[in-house]
């Protein structure tokens, strides 16, 4: 059974850092590419960050490229997101998600399992 937890998210000030993990199990984590996506309330879901299978880093859009950084630990079969520099427009439910693909992409349509999410709100 295919499994994806994420934790990590809380209530954090203005400039506060969080670090959110996805926890995976059921399928082979080093041969998919992994995503992380965020969907702030009434908004569209939004593609953060990928990692390749192979490793290679992909970031979407320019305000989360210096701030956010995925990595991901394949003894343990888990994702991370170090978000950094908070700000109230990062509000939102972050979630991890596994394509089996070589590529990075920030359609979630093109994702095969996806985790329940993890709440962030940034929040004086």
């Amino acid at each position: 059974q295919v499994q994806l937890v994420e934790s990590g998210g809380e209530l954090v000030q203005p400039g506060g850092s969080l670090r959110l993990s996805c926890k995976t199990s059921g399928f082979i984590f080093p041969t998919y590419t992994m995503g992380w996506f965020r969907q702030a309330p009434g908004g569209e879901r939004e593609g953060i960050s990928c990692i390749t299978a192979v490793g290679d880093v992909t970031y979407y859009g320019d305000s989360v490229k210096t701030r956010f950084t995925i990595s991901r630990d394949i003894p343990n079969s888990t994702l991370y997101l170090q978000v950094n520099s908070l700000k109230p427009e990062d509000t939102a439910v972050y979630h991890c998600a596994a394509r089996w693909s070589h590529h990075c992409s920030s359609n979630g349509v093109q994702y095969d399992f996806w985790g329940q999410g993890t709440q962030v709100t940034v929040s004086s």
